[in-house]
């Protein structure tokens, strides 16, 4: 198993959690350290690591041909791909806990927590518009 095969299941425990029991008393407590994302981003460091010298020169100058040629590779494409991973974990216990502390049902936030694993930007959308509202019905 590669570090890019690892990334998503290292964060899919954290998922299910939010998704599938987003009221256990244990998943509030074990998402409330802000390490959560950590797992996956060791598959990132382990990634990045050897490769340092060639991604800071590539993210100090971008140009779209050098990263294209460095995503092309099976560690840049593991890279980004731990990147995604880890941040979209990251979006995602926020949208858990910004959605407990407004109130916002399990059954609305956890659809859009489930969308959020395959469309970031979209679940992140959905979540705002949901918040939203929601902030408007409260005044």
């Amino acid at each position: 198993m590669t570090l890019f095969d690892l990334a998503f299941p290292l964060a899919a425990p954290f998922w299910a959690l939010m998704i599938f029991a987003p009221k256990w008393r244990w998943t509030a407590r074990i998402m409330t350290s802000p390490w959560v994302p950590l797992l996956p981003l060791v598959c990132y460091f382990g990634l990045v690591l050897p490769h340092l010298g060639e991604w800071g020169r590539a993210m100090l100058r971008p140009d779209l041909g050098v990263l294209q040629a460095l995503l092309a590779t099976p560690w840049g494409a593991g890279l980004v791909w731990a990147h995604l991973i880890a941040f979209d974990l990251f979006i995602a216990r926020w949208m858990y806990f910004e959605g407990r502390a407004r109130e916002i049902s399990p059954w609305i936030v956890s659809p859009i927590l489930a969308l959020t694993i395959f469309l970031s930007p979209f679940g992140l959308v959905a979540f705002l518009v949901v918040r939203a509202v929601r902030i408007r019905s409260l005044a």
